[in-house]
């Protein structure tokens, strides 16, 4: 007590001398602490590992200075300081022992300064603060960790760890990190962050680990490391729902009918599973996968066109993506895409590629009555631009304001009709529709779809996949009104497909970036909506029910067996006759609601349906391979392929039966080198305009042939091709023609032999010859008449039918028969010349004929045989003079002129310029081997101008004939020697 009471007595003095120092700062004999702001005191920092305190500012006093006393604040605490003198006026402050910070961090006291008299200086405070050292380690609340999860699922929080640290600020004392120690291990699929939180990756299965044991350590902001702390995670044993007795491959042969896929099918539904004690609901689907939509359809197998005619489609509809080629040279810059089989599907690639329509393929004006057909595979734009425009089709002026008439459009994935009244259409200050606007997710799914748009103006109507749309929210497409176009005149349209026109830059714009395929358009109505459902069916799918081909089937019940038994009835099926084989994916998927709301996906279930190939169909053309005719039946024209047999043969096993079901899709007809448009030609007998057609064949006929086309009967295409005539009005310079067939179906996937039909020319023989005792003319009529006659009953039974001439190629029918020609058939026997071998420089002349029309009267007509005689000797006359004067001249040429042939004037042998030369050296055998016998000849002779006397004798016939080829042999001789 006393030694307190003198500590109070003391400082009460040291206090009171303090106020008397500081009311006289000029006593020197009292010390005082140099501060600028006493107030404020002074401040210092001390580590926890330290001994010296640094104090801001430095602790100085002036005058008689001895010792500095501390002096504790009773509301502190004790100062664990104490202040060394280091020279006369400055001190320093260090701590009696080490300072804890997480004990205590801040202090605060008094100093004075004691002079060596015992007085005392003002009294100036001192704030102390103990800094951190990162001294303790991050601890973990738990020494492990353990959690359990389910099978397949992803966790937002599997667990979450927690550490602390001992330090007493932020910089060390809080955990700034944490760490999975066997992160780098690929194989766990984990991952922790700053918070502490640990979830997974991936679904976990049981299979591969039961137990997921991780490392994990934690970091304070100082960067010091805890010890790890060892976390498992448990995966818990799944429910083992699933489908039992599955195959895992299905074969399916062509022709067999649906196929159950899943017969002996058995469904694990986890009833046992405490988590789940009972199933409420059971769901199951079974999806038939497929590269896009579109894929094994009836369009993979038969051209568009063959579509319409098999599903009945309105037949004045006009293609507006036909196969780039002859007729159809305004679609040549379209791209088609040659990976489809025959099928013809264009790709437009947003930039350049279009086609504009002739006015002569479809006319401009539509109507208030039409439809537009088209199957469109579209994705979005790839810079995603909402207000870009992508035209199907597009009709559009040349008006300065870029008007479009109409156009099928597409706009931020909504499918759009434009059609805008004209302006002498009704009242022009009436609003009326003239824009639907429908936003259909198939419009940018990038898979392929048919639409189909049905006009009756006002009324619009929509099919997608051959099924009226109708939108989720039960409501129609947004329709915008607008007025009818202005009066403009002299202005000219322009039909677009891909793009639309504009006409003040005069280019094309607005283009599509997609695939079109079979875009039609009928004019002046509508498709039905069966015809629309039948084109745009698939034939090979799933199905519960016979003739139902689906791409998926769900099926939903309340337990197991019930569920078992849906599934075990769906089934595969193609109802093509020859699908194309390969591999057909089939998944399985189902879901398990359990009695507590529990959902349980079971194990999706894989399978595949293998299709076999089919039996190949073996088309078989037959018939003659070689014809003979003459002048007369290539100028009347004559069937090229008469006798043609077109069998299709299918194998069952071991037999080939003729498959009579079976269709043709194509035949083409080509000869080489082209036809001469000149004199040569192809047509189609029986073609006119009031023929009826047979079946759907659409004929081109072309310089280089005929091509038929589209889906008919073997038989109807038999019938076409006996059909087709060639004529050529001059045979005389041809010596065959040759013609190849083949036929295909399918596209071109089964192809049948080649066929080679040769027509050859039968050109005029020798006088000798039977066929020859006739005027050339009258003989050929008497074959021709004959041919119509005996092949009358050939030709009544087949009808005929409308083609479409391409070009110059005439489609004339067959020459008539002529009647006086039928009664002369009556009496000449029937013959036939063969080939006659001519000279590389002869000329093709037609040999002299003699023919007697009264053969009967022969003996009682005088005047006709004085008359023979006396041209007789006139031929021996000439022939003699000739000789005489080729001897008497021999350097110069003697030039006769050959008559005429009457029936061949096209052929007739100008001789004007020919040189006879005779050799001296041979004119002695020449004369010693008497007259030269009778030659093949195509000079003519008087005796033909005589054949209309009805009495000339065999022998005067004989005579004459000798002596003309004598003249001519002479001539043909020295034309030949003048001639190498």
């Amino acid at each position: 007590m006393i030694v307190r009471f003198l500590g109070i007595l003391c400082f009460g003095v040291l206090v009171a001398s303090a106020h008397n120092g500081e009311g006289n700062n000029d006593n020197e004999d009292i010390p005082y602490l140099e501060l600028a702001e006493p107030d404020e005191g002074y401040h210092g920092l001390i580590r926890e590992n330290e001994t010296l305190v640094e104090v801001t500012p430095a602790i100085r006093a002036r005058g008689p200075l001895c010792s500095f006393l501390i002096l504790n604040n009773k509301h502190h605490g004790e100062a664990p300081f104490e202040i060394m003198v280091i020279d006369e006026n400055e001190a320093r402050l260090r701590v009696r022992y080490p300072l804890n910070c997480e004990k205590r961090r801040n202090y605060k006291f008094d100093i004075a300064a004691v002079g060596c008299d015992g007085s005392y200086s003002n009294t100036v405070p001192v704030h102390i603060t103990v800094t951190d050292v990162n001294e303790f380690a991050p601890v973990f609340s738990q020494a492990a960790y353990v959690r359990s999860v389910d099978e397949g699922k992803l966790y937002d929080e599997v667990v979450r760890v927690e550490a602390t640290d001992r330090d007493c600020t932020p910089r060390y004392g809080d955990v700034c990190k944490y760490e999975i120690l066997n992160d780098g291990d690929r194989s766990q699929p984990f991952t922790i962050d700053n918070e502490g939180v640990i979830r997974n990756t991936e679904p976990l299965e049981y299979d591969k680990s039961h137990n997921h044991i991780l490392s994990v350590t934690a970091y304070d902001c100082g960067m010091m490391q805890s010890a790890p702390v060892m976390v498992t995670i448990k995966v818990n044993k799944p429910c083992r729902a699933g489908w039992k007795g599955l195959a895992e491959r299905v074969d399916y042969a062509p022709g067999t009918g649906p196929l159950a896929l899943f017969p002996a099918a058995r469904l694990e539904a986890c009833s046992s599973d405490e988590r789940c004690p009972g199933v409420t609901r059971i769901q199951a689907a079974v999806t038939l996968q497929a590269s896009r939509a579109g894929v094994a359809c009836d369009r993979d197998t038969y051209t568009l066109h063959s579509q319409r005619t098999i599903c009945g489609l309105d037949s004045k509809t006009v293609d507006l993506l036909p196969s780039p080629g002859v007729g159809n040279e305004w679609a040549k810059s379209l791209k088609p895409d040659s990976g489809r089989d025959g099928e013809q599907m264009f790709e437009f690639d947003g930039e350049s590629t279009s086609a504009i329509v002739p006015e002569s393929i479809l006319k401009h004006s539509l109507g208030s009555t039409f439809s537009v057909s088209t199957w469109m595979r579209h994705a979005p734009p790839p810079d995603h631009d909402k207000h870009r425009k992508e035209h199907v089709l597009c009709l559009a002026d040349d008006h300065k304001m870029n008007r479009h008439h109409y156009a099928l459009f597409v706009r931020n994935c909504r499918l759009i009709l434009l059609l805008r009244r004209d302006f002498g259409e009704g009242d022009l200050n009436i609003f009326r529709p003239a824009e639907w606007r429908w936003k259909l997710p198939e419009v940018c799914d990038n898979e392929w779809h048919h639409y189909a748009v049905n006009v009756r103006f006002p009324n619009v109507e929509l099919f997608v996949d051959g099924e009226p749309y109708r939108s989720p929210d039960g409501k129609g497409p947004e329709v915008i009104d607008d007025w009818p176009l202005h009066p403009a005149h002299g202005v000219n349209t322009t039909l677009v497909v891909g793009a639309c026109w504009q006409g003040t830059e005069s280019d094309m714009k607005h283009h599509l970036r997609g695939w079109l395929a079979g875009l039609g358009v009928r004019a002046g109505g509508v498709q039905a909506a069966p015809a629309l459902r039948c084109a745009a069916r698939c034939r090979e799918g799933l199905s519960l029910a016979p003739d139902l081909y689906l791409r998926s089937v769900a099926v939903e019940g309340d337990g197991a067996a019930e569920v078992e038994t849906l599934v075990r009835r769906v089934a595969y099926g193609d109802a093509r006759a020859f699908p194309t084989p390969g591999r057909r994916n089939v998944h399985l998927a189902t879901t398990i609601t359990c009695d507590n709301g529990r959902v349980i996906k079971a194990r999706p279930a894989e399978s595949y349906v293998m299709v076999l190939a089919p039996q190949t169909p073996t088309i078989l053309l037959n018939g003659s391979s070689d014809a003979a005719r003459d002048y007369a039946h290539f100028r009347a024209g004559l069937p090229v392929f008469p006798d043609l047999r077109v069998q299709v043969l299918a194998r069952s096993g071991d037999n080939v039966r003729e498959a009579e079901s079976q269709k043709l899709d194509s035949c083409v007809v080509s000869v080489y080198p082209a036809l001469n448009p000149d004199h040569e030609s192809l047509s189609l007998r029986g073609a006119g305009p009031d023929a009826p057609p047979v079946g759907d064949v659409r004929a081109t006929l072309t310089r280089d042939g005929v091509s038929l086309s589209g889906a008919d009967s073997v038989h109807n295409y038999q019938q076409i091709l006996r059909e087709i005539e060639y004529s050529n009005k001059k045979p005389a310079y041809y010596l065959n023609r040759v013609f190849k067939l083949t036929c295909s179906e399918l596209n071109g996937r089964f192809t049948s032999n080649e066929y080679v039909q040769t027509l050859t020319v039968v050109h005029p023989r020798a006088a000798g010859d039977a066929h020859a005792q006739r005027p050339s003319g009258l003989a050929d009529k008497l074959d021709v008449a004959r041919d119509k006659v005996s092949g009358d009953d050939q030709w009544r039974h087949l009808s005929t039918f409308k083609t479409k001439p391409i070009g110059s190629v005439s489609t004339d029918a067959a020459l008539a028969p002529q009647p006086a020609a039928e009664a002369a058939a009556e009496l000449a026997p029937r013959a036939f010349a063969a080939h006659a071998l001519r000279s590389a420089h002869a000329a093709e002349l037609p040999a002299a004929r003699l023919l007697d029309l009264h053969p009967r009267d022969r003996a009682s007509n005088n005047v006709a045989v004085l008359m023979g005689a006396v041209c007789v000797g006139a031929v021996v006359v000439l022939a003699a003079l000739g000789v005489a004067r080729a001897r008497a001249r021999p350097g110069r040429a003697a030039r006769p002129r050959a008559p005429r042939a009457p029936h061949d004037g096209e052929m007739a042998w100008d001789d004007s310029a020919l040189t006879i030369t005779v050799n001296p050296m041979e004119e002695t055998p020449a004369r010693a081997a008497g007259p030269a016998p009778a030659d093949s000849s195509d000079g003519e002779s008087c005796s033909e101008s005589d054949s209309e006397h009805n009495d000339s004798s065999d022998e005067d016939e004989e005579v004459v004939a000798g002596k003309q080829h004598k003249y001519r042999n002479i001539s043909q001789l020295e034309w030949d020697n003048s001639t190498m």
